[in-house]
């Protein structure tokens, strides 16, 4: 079965042209946003400079590559290995930087400390003379997967003297890493102290690659820690708190490829989201505009994932990482582990309105209204075509008077049939006994930390999380909730929202992303029946809807008409 599906997905990766990208999100009718990748060539094609490009590419990204040594290699090894002059490096630098200025830059192989020294003198001249941010990652390629060294010691002791300096994210395997730390890392709390640690040699953010760094093999986990935060609030998602990003392991030697791939597609991924944030405010797409560290890593480990699925053994030895498309499949998206060492139980489960499925799930409705009042419930709960109601109560701190409006709406929608959720305020929910609760991600955050997640679950009450980002996104698939909504789709004033519209094509790239049997929910500037066609149309499951029921001339008329429009 796996081989029948690897078959489909060959077809499906490499026939896509790359116009699609189109329908991920990305533009496609402007000039891309230029990645430099400053690395070795394998001449077996499946590593180095070749493997960044085709990754660069897939992401939607022009790449122009700065060789730092030339292989001969195939399958089966490296026979020699020709380091250009250091001033060779520089030429091709120099030039490359006058006409193609780089957004990101991906640093992989520095054999000597002269190539070292002259790629981090380039880092200087160019944050010196550029007025815009320019992202590196680097991909310290040190030691290979399988633990022989690559590189002597003073050329390593000269990249951490000359490029971790300007260096934004951190690529090493778990040898590397503990190469750079002279230690070994025996455990996952090792690796969690390790990059704790190589944040102290100069770099603001590390991602410790590996499949390897389970307790128990089963998964393919990446830890992934940063100095900084790109959020006010903390959120499950931060770096600065420390996230294993998290998939199945593959059992599979074809894996030759996926630290130069993993971190050219980081910085692709940091490049779009650069080129984005430089728009004009109105102009700017949320999840790209959004794409931070983080969100990169988990593109990025999606990316790779997939390539490793798709890896298929072509000479003697082991075969490269596949080159692919824009993450697009859900069992390649990665999650971000609430617990290092093991996996959660999902919440209750619900269906959307079109499933096939004859199981008992409860289905979600396919408008969903959120009011703000007592007032607001009593009056839905008497329009037929409502079957779930959120209460976001505003304006009120008092947790005793904050349970009091629960439990009189809770009264009123069992009543009348029909389920309440209770934005953020989850312990209300629970002494109230209402149907559900929906979390932003501060307000998730808080939830664990306060062990509500446990006494969620242990009361079978079902969840909602919102997403606006990639990361986010990885966060809620690991809480496992009971849907996933995302917003804002269009501009809103119905409140203070940070993040920019989302655009229908954000939608479908959710659709694809999340599990088949988790309805996704949207939300934002919704305001009549025509958008919320549109919304349907492009993958969403659910419509939440503000403005365009409680600003209707008459309400049941207006839920008649959205949930006719929502097919």
């Amino acid at each position: 079965m796996r081989s029948l599906r690897a078959l489909n997905l060959f077809f499906v990766f490499y026939w896509i042209p790359s116009s699609s990208l189109s329908v991920h999100g990305l533009r496609t009718s402007e000039s891309p946003p230029i990645v430099y990748t400053i690395a070795g060539s394998d001449s077996g094609g499946g590593a180095g400079i070749q493997a960044d490009l085709h990754a660069i590419h897939a992401f939607g990204c022009h790449g122009c590559s700065a060789i730092t040594c030339l292989t001969a290699q195939n399958s089966v090894g490296v026979t020699d290995v020709h380091a250009p002059p250091a001033s060779f490096l520089r030429k091709q630098l120099d030039t490359l930087l006058d006409d193609l200025p780089p957004t990101a830059i991906k640093i992989g192989m520095l054999g000597t400390s002269e190539l070292a020294a002259e790629v981090g003198s380039f880092l200087e001249r160019l944050q010196q003379r550029s007025k815009s941010k320019t992202w590196v990652v680097l991909d310290p390629v040190m030691i290979s997967t399988s633990g022989h060294r690559l590189i002597e010691e003073d050329a390593q002791q000269a990249m951490i003297e000359h490029v971790f300096p300007f260096t934004d994210i951190l690529t090493p395997n778990k040898y590397e890493a503990e190469a750079l730390l002279d230690r070994k890392f025996q455990n996952i709390q090792d690796v969690e102290d390790g990059a704790r640690d190589l944040l102290k040699l100069g770099v603001p953010a590390v991602l410790i690659k590996g499949g390897h760094l389970s307790e128990d093999g089963s998964f393919a986990q990446d830890y992934f820690l940063s100095s900084e935060s790109t959020n006010d609030e903390p959120r499950l998602c931060d770096g600065s708190r420390g996230v294993w990003l998290r998939l199945p392991r593959y059992n599979t030697k074809n894996t030759h490829g996926t630290g130069c791939t993993l971190s050219s597609a980081t910085a692709s991924a940091l490049a779009l989201g650069e080129q984005e944030r430089r728009r004009r405010k109105g102009e700017r797409k949320g999840t790209i505009s959004s794409l931070y560290p983080v969100d990169a890593c988990c593109l990025a480990k999606a990316y790779v994932t997939a390539g490793i699925f798709q890896g298929i053994k072509l000479g003697k030895g082991p075969g490269p990482v596949a080159q692919t498309d824009f993450p697009r499949f859900h069992e390649h998206f990665p999650s971000i582990a609430i617990d290092s060492a093991q996996t959660v139980p999902a919440f209750r489960r619900m269906k959307a309105f079109h499933s096939d499925s004859k199981d008992d799930r409860p289905t979600l409705g396919r408008i969903y209204p959120i009011v703000d009042t007592v007032e607001w419930v009593e009056r839905l709960c008497q329009v037929p075509g409502v079957t779930d109601i959120q209460l976001r109560i505003k304006d009120e701190t008092e947790k005793d008077r904050i349970l009091e409006k629960v439990q009189k709406c809770q009264d009123l929608c069992k009543k009348a049939n029909v389920r309440l959720w209770i934005n953020d305020y989850w312990e209300a929910a629970v002494k109230a006994n209402c149907f559900g609760v929906h979390v932003g991600q501060e307000d998730l955050l808080k939830c664990i930390e306060a062990g509500g997640l446990d006494i969620l679950r242990e009361k079978n009450t079902a969840l909602g999380i919102s997403t606006h980002s990639y990361a986010e996104l990885a966060a809620a698939v690991g809480v496992k909730p009971t849907y996933i909504s995302l917003g804002p789709i269009f501009a809103t004033n119905s409140k203070n929202v940070k993040f920019d519209p989302q655009g229908l094509s954000v939608v479908t790239k959710w659709r694809e992303l999340l599990p088949p049997d988790m309805p996704l929910v949207v939300i934002g500037g919704i305001g009549d029946a025509a958008s919320a066609a549109k919304v349907r149309k492009a993958g969403a499951d659910c419509v939440a809807v503000i403005g365009a029921v409680t600003q209707a001339k008459e309400t049941g008329a207006a839920v008649l008409e959205l949930n006719e429009a929502i097919i």
